[in-house]
Order: C-alpha cells, then structure tokens, then sequence
C-alpha cells in the first residue's frame, strides 16, 4: 500500500504546472483525474500541493507537495476504485 493511498479523494489541493499552466483548484480526485488526461510532457512538469501535509518515507518532515510518480500513484488508485 502507497502512503498516498491515505489521502482523502476530497482534500482540497491545487495542481500546479511548472511551465506557469494555469493551476487546477479542486480535491484530490479532481486533480488525480486531471493528471491522467494530461500528456506525458505536462506529466512530468506536474506537482500537486497539498492542504495537509503527509509523510513521506525516509523523510524526517512532513511534505506538502507530491511529485509526477506520486500522482500517477494517485490517478493509478482513481482507475482501480472506478473500475
């Protein structure tokens, strides 16, 4: 099990783009069903900031920012929990 996978689908957070795209405000599962659609160019410049900060792994901190592999685990648990 992913620690993303303990995110709540409605968690407010903000995908934003590191090309200066305009920013995505909704919830969790409205940016993990964003970030699927996108191309893998704009994949790779995704990040997504949260409102409550999750632990990472290996980390002493908290974070409140996830990277591309992060979300695509989050848009990867969208297409499971759908299907």
């Amino acid at each position: 099990m992913a620690y993303t996978d303990e995110i709540p689908w409605d968690q407010p957070a903000t995908m934003i783009d590191l090309e200066g795209r305009a920013p995505i405000i909704g919830t969790i599962r409205d940016c993990a069903l964003h970030y699927g659609l996108y191309k893998p160019h704009a994949r790779d410049n995704a990040r997504l900031l949260l409102t409550k900060p999750i632990h990472r792994e290996g980390r002493a901190t908290r974070t409140w920012l996830l990277d591309p592999s992060e979300i695509a685990e989050l848009a990867d648990r969208l297409a499971r929990e759908t299907n």
